[in-house]
């Protein structure tokens, strides 16, 4: 068997037909089996698509998008690193364009010909037009879960550079409208600045949905002398309780998992009960971690309804 022809250097992983044609290639080798179709006039140097991460499928896709199209709703929040629902839950490519001009239409892909709008899209990863995050979190209320918006709202909001605040997630429900059951005002509802992760989103909701009181998120635990011990994902002031979701496989992290025991024990040693959650008690609805979390509150005093 004939080894195929080498490809440009200059030629992308991927790339379209006709780009490929421009350069002289044949159509003999744009068919050729080391190259893989993952669209319609699109090839990738790249033959085994398993594992292929968001922005390397949105790249396959890219030499199609026409001037006027983006990535957008969960497609666009996955690509500004917001948490996606969990497992196997497995993001849509979502391309959308302004009206008048049209959405692709193209199998395995959604596209959306959005309202006649001032276009927001931004410059994200490989240089790909990603709508902008806030109308992307309203967009990705059509098909998401309540807990999976405050999630990626919580994202949104937190950080050292935060992506969007709470006021312009409030403003964008009020341009374009809530969906239904009013389920992004309900999400806004929930969503709090500081969160370091969709895990602490998650038991954060079940704690507080389990009739536990609200947890301050990432507090400061100082000492007598002002001096700060840790920050506690989430915690319980008055009683002095801490509660974090702790999902690692610590084997694999060893040192980590050292630094953070010496942790636990600086916050016990300031009269702090430290719960710590695992996978296993987030498992069928959570009830163990919130029989956890509400044992070290009676123990601390705290009585439901007071």
């Amino acid at each position: 068997m004939r080894t195929p022809e080498e490809l440009p250097s200059d030629l992308p992983s991927y790339f379209s037909v006709t780009d490929a044609r421009e350069r002289g290639l044949g159509w003999a080798r744009v068919r050729r089996s080391d190259l893989r179709a993952p669209y319609s006039g699109i090839r990738a140097r790249i033959v085994d698509p398993v594992g292929t991460s968001l922005s390397e499928r949105c790249a396959e896709y890219a030499p199609r998008l026409a001037d006027w199209q983006f990535f957008s709703h969960e497609t666009a929040l996955g690509l500004h690193g917001a948490p996606m629902p969990e497992w196997p839950y497995r993001p849509e490519l979502h391309v959308s364009a302004h009206r008048p001009t049209r959405e692709p239409r193209v199998p395995g892909i959604r596209g959306h010909r959005l309202q006649l709008r001032e276009p927001a899209t931004q410059a994200g990863i490989r240089g790909l037009p990603v709508e902008h995050p806030v109308r992307a979190w309203r967009q990705a209320g059509t098909t998401w879960r309540l807990d999976d918006l405050i999630a990626a709202g919580d994202y949104l909001v937190s950080g050292a550079r935060p992506l969007a605040s709470i006021a312009e997630l409030a403003e964008e429900i009020e341009v374009m409208g809530d969906l239904r059951s009013r389920l992004l005002s309900r999400a806004l509802s929930e969503i709090r600045v500081g969160v370091r992760s969709a895990r602490e989103t998650k038991l954060r909701l079940v704690l507080v949905r389990g009739g536990l009181p609200v947890p301050e998120v990432n507090w400061v635990l100082r000492d007598r002398a002002g001096r700060a011990v840790a920050e506690l994902d989430l915690a319980f002031p008055r009683w002095r309780v801490a509660a974090e979701y702790d999902g690692r496989v610590h084997e694999m992290d060893s040192s980590q998992f050292a630094k953070d025991s010496d942790r636990w024990d600086r916050v016990r040693a300031q009269g702090w009960q430290h719960v710590r959650v695992m996978n296993h008690h987030m498992s069928g609805g959570a009830q163990l971690a919130v029989a956890k979390v509400r044992r070290a509150l009676v123990d601390a005093g705290w009585r439901p309804g007071h």
